[in-house]
């Protein structure tokens, strides 16, 4: 299944893509894509339903991130070997956790803010990993029982925020806009390996990353393992997995969005996102 959220900032209800490419309202059936319905048991009602007994929604609709009730965002840097080396660092001996505000996180196709007094804001497709039920002292072998399913995530940063200035990379991370999710939240059994997923980024129609998941240092089973060692995961987490090569700031010369730009970016089988970048209204 393709679950995903339409509708107006802060008013999202839920929904489904059928097999023709048409958006279905969810709202008679579930409150939200958020806690229980993650779950497997909770999503069995959805599986069961014909879409075509479901209304129609307008596709002009906005979409809203395709899950709701997140309460941790956490990141894995430089988790492929590829963008390790661009950016002159050693692959980590294991995975380098960081963590994403939940108030950076937007719809796959609202603007890139840039905030006030950026000078580096950079781009990152990633696959995105969304928790289905409660996880701690899970096993490789079995973390992925625990994952509802897949999305893509651009994981925005701004590279001066994060590196130039003193303390840790949440604030460079972290500003309002900077972690469009979705389109769709994709079901974990739609997603034969998720770790043989090709996945892109354009600026104005140039492409700058062009990678895949096959290049991940640590998999997706191995990074929900190693999370649930240190903190309990609960259904609606988010695990963004890091990024291939191609952001910004590995060009040379280093290159940074600026408004006006246009980013596009996607992932096999999770459909794709595109960003006006605009600067900070506020």
């Amino acid at each position: 299944m393709k679950l995903l959220r339409h509708g107006a900032i802060g008013a999202e209800k839920p929904g489904m893509l059928d097999e023709g490419g048409v958006i279905r309202d969810l709202s008679g059936m579930v409150p939200d894509i958020a806690g229980d319905v993650l779950s497997d048991e909770g999503m069995k009602p959805l599986r069961d339903v014909d879409p075509t007994t479901l209304p129609v929604v307008d596709p002009s609709t906005r979409l809203g991130p395709c899950v709701a009730g997140t309460g941790k965002f956490i990141c894995i840097g430089l988790n492929y070997a590829d963008h390790a080396a661009e950016s002159g660092l050693n692959v980590p001996p294991e995975p380098v956790i960081f963590m994403k505000a939940t108030s950076a996180i937007c719809g796959p196709n609202d603007p890139i803010v840039i905030p006030r007094g950026s000078e580096k804001t950079d781009w990152e497709v990633e696959l995105a990993v969304i928790i289905g039920k409660r996880a701690k002292y899970v096993s490789e072998a079995g973390a992925l029982d625990y994952v509802a399913g897949y999305a893509i995530t651009n994981d925005v940063s701004e590279r001066a925020f994060q590196i130039e200035r003193a303390g840790q990379w949440t604030k460079g991370k972290s500003c309002d806009n900077y972690g469009q999710i979705g389109p769709w939240l994709v079901t974990r059994d739609e997603v034969a390996d998720p770790q043989d997923m090709p996945m892109w980024l354009t600026v104005n129609d140039k492409k700058m990353q062009d990678g895949s998941t096959k290049t991940m240092v640590y998999g997706v089973a191995h990074v929900v393992s190693y999370l649930s060692q240190f903190m309990s995961l609960h259904p609606g987490d988010v695990i963004s997995t890091g990024t291939p090569p191609g952001v910004g700031m590995g060009q040379n010369p280093q290159q940074y969005l600026r408004a006006g730009d246009v980013v596009e970016l996607g992932i096999a089988g999770l459909g794709q996102q595109r960003q006006d970048v605009i600067d900070d209204p506020e």
